[in-house]
């Protein structure tokens, strides 16, 4: 197979990252949309639909990117796993429960079909190089890791209602709809979390959910990841749903420090100087096309037959760390994980 098939079910708000990404490959061929809105589904430009059923009968997609809100997903997963779709790619927050993930991903694997979770900020070019300097010793052993998330959104009577209105009647918000970001990007950054401690809180009354808390992360070798999220309020950025926040990686040797503009800077341990090893992004997409990135390694590994990040398997762990967040947040205790 040189060529895929591709089609998108949902044409809301963060399709257009999606569409614009499939748009850009070569060995990629975009042969409809789905949304219940027939009209947001013309309005991509490809053939569009009102009924998942019949854009699968009628497209026959090698894959389907699915784009939408948990509650949907896994009608979508199993409409397309009775149309024989062997390969999809599923929007983050995967289902609406720990449980319903877990038995899509068993029917999807009883089906004999790939169902990799849309998790894209590990995908992100500061992180990818963050990485690569943490493995290459660059920093040496690394102690602890610090995410402050400041998207400035969520203040007043009207907020998220210009572009993700649903965030206001989630009754779990930052960290099922938000922190799991940092929760993948920990577990890539670093390994698997042992254990979590949570302190959650409301600040914005207009909305149903938490939307700022503390969450603390014991990973192997003792070492420690912190994510300081408050909706509320802001960081330093021209654009800030670049990096959503502010991060620091400290470690024996040095330290890595990303700001708001997506540069992620060195410094030696001992030293005043800094020296920027990834220059600031000027992506005008979002999130330094990690949509891209992502989509991209999909592809590669379906035509390769490579292996690949992000499966559904894989990621229930991120599921059910977030299932210990919140219970530690009801508890008041630290929370020690299974190994998985």
């Amino acid at each position: 197979m040189t060529l895929l098939r591709v089609a998108c079910a949902g044409a809301g708000y963060f399709s257009q990252y999606h569409l614009g990404s499939w748009s850009r490959m070569d060995n990629v061929d975009l042969v409809g949309t789905c949304d219940r809105d027939i009209a947001r589904a013309r309005a991509t430009g490809l053939p569009g639909f009102d009924d998942l059923a019949r854009m699968l009968t009628e497209t026959q997609p090698d894959l389907l990117d699915i784009i939408l809100p948990p509650e949907a997903q896994a009608a979508a997963i199993r409409t397309a796993l009775a149309h024989g779709v062997k390969a999809m790619i599923c929007q983050k927050p995967f289902c609406r429960d720990l449980a319903e993930a877990r038995q899509i991903t068993a029917e999807a694997e009883a089906a004999g079909a790939l169902l990799v979770i849309h998790e894209n900020f590990r995908f992100q070019p500061w992180y990818r190089a963050a990485k690569q300097a943490i493995d290459g010793g660059r920093i040496g052993a690394v102690q602890q890791v610090t995410f402050r998330l400041r998207p400035g959104d969520g203040q007043g009577a009207d907020a998220y209602l210009d572009r993700q209105p649903y965030f206001r009647t989630m009754k779990r918000l930052l960290i099922h709809e938000t922190a799991v970001h940092w929760i993948d990007t920990f577990r890539y950054l670093l390994g698997e979390p042992t254990a979590v401690y949570a302190d959650l809180r409301r600040v914005n009354p207009v909305i149903a959910g938490e939307d700022a808390g503390l969450i603390l992360f014991d990973h192997p070798g003792g070492v420690r990841a912190l994510f300081d999220g408050n909706r509320c309020l802001d960081h330093a950025a021209d654009n800030l749903r670049r990096t959503m926040g502010e991060a620091l990686i400290e470690g024996a040797g040095g330290s890595l420090s990303l700001r708001g503009d997506g540069s992620l800077w060195y410094r030696r341990f001992g030293a005043l100087e800094l020296t920027c090893i990834l220059p600031p992004d000027n992506w005008t997409g979002f999130g330094g096309d990690c949509v891209h990135a992502l989509q991209t390694h999909v592809v590669s590994s379906l035509l390769a037959r490579a292996p690949l990040e992000n499966r559904a398997r894989d990621y229930l762990r991120v599921l059910e760390i977030e299932a210990a967040i919140y219970t530690s947040a009801e508890t008041g205790r630290k929370i020690t994980l299974e190994a998985p």
